[in-house]
């Protein structure tokens, strides 16, 4: 049973480890994998001598430190809505309703996205005009882009995170509830003081899970909401959608290479580092 994880594991990722090679070349099609021109960390040098390199760590970090943050507040607080429900009928409907972004395809969310924010006839746009409001160009506008991304991104995985807290809170002890009932607790005091403290576990666990992935940037997210528009490249280009214009647009297999095997030990380092600071606060919380 365990020998298709092996050969799954294998073929897809330790395999495809042989090409970090290319980050240490100037890869020409014509050569090939060994011919090709090694030139050490050169392609490191430029990225970070030019900058760019800086740039898109920042921007890739602020939007998943966003993402995790919003993200698990509204989950957190959407299950803890849903588990104070009476009506078991309605919490289902609401779970299955929340839950659907979850499987819609990130072309469909970018269609969607398109068709609420263009200029021409977009619903937004639309609704200000009826009003007599100016439109408002929202692709030619990259500041207003992280937070539509934020939003999107949240909105998406909603439902997902909040089956996980759910299910963490249907599993609570109710006794620790009618205790502090019998004291004298209010709703937001058993909030405050039972449900955040016994929900930290869970929390931290799935913070830790999302620092794995904090330097992928979802990739098919912003592709899909920003495209090809280089006006909002400003706010919105990230360390995935640089690796993908370096490799589709300008061919430059090096320099793809390169910035993807630095997002992926500075993720390494990252969740190593924050793992570290976690066991050595709360030993429990820790992944490993």
């Amino acid at each position: 049973m365990m020998i298709p994880a092996f050969v799954f594991f294998i073929v897809f990722s330790y395999i495809p480890m042989a090409g970090a090679y290319f980050a240490f070349t100037k890869y020409e099609f014509r050569l090939g994998y060994f011919r090709s021109p090694f030139i050490g960390l050169g392609n490191f040098a430029y990225l970070f001598k030019s900058g760019i390199l800086s740039q898109l760590t920042i921007k890739t970090l602020l939007y998943n430190l966003a993402f995790i943050l919003f993200g698990n507040v509204a989950q957190i607080l959407c299950a803890l809505f849903l588990n104070d429900l009476g009506s078991k009928r309605f919490v289902r409907v609401s779970q299955t309703i929340i839950f659907l972004p979850y499987f819609i395809s990130m072309v469909l969310v970018g269609v969607f996205a398109y068709n609420l924010l263009n200029i021409d006839n977009g619903f937004i746009n639309s609704v200000l005009s009826h009003f007599g409001m100016k439109k408002f160009n929202f692709y030619m506008t990259p500041g207003a882009w992280p937070f539509i991304i934020v939003a999107f991104h949240v909105w998406k995985g909603l439902g997902y995170g909040t089956v996980i807290y759910l299910s963490t809170l249907t599993g609570l002890d109710p006794e620790l509830y009618e205790a502090a009932r019998i004291d004298g607790a209010n709703k937001w005091q058993q909030i405050a003081y039972i449900t955040i403290p016994l929900l930290k576990p869970t929390a931290v666990l799935l913070m830790l899970f999302s620092l794995g992935s904090i330097m992928k940037g979802n990739f098919e997210l912003f592709y899909q909401l920003v495209g090809k528009n280089g006006a909002l490249y400003e706010a919105t280009d990230i360390i995935d959608t640089y690796v993908y214009r370096a490799l589709m647009v300008n061919y430059d297999i090096g320099m793809s290479s390169a910035a993807g095997l630095y997002q992926s030990v500075f993720g390494f380092l990252l969740v190593v580092t924050v793992n570290g600071l976690v066991k050595k606060y709360e030993a429990s919380y820790a992944l490993f």
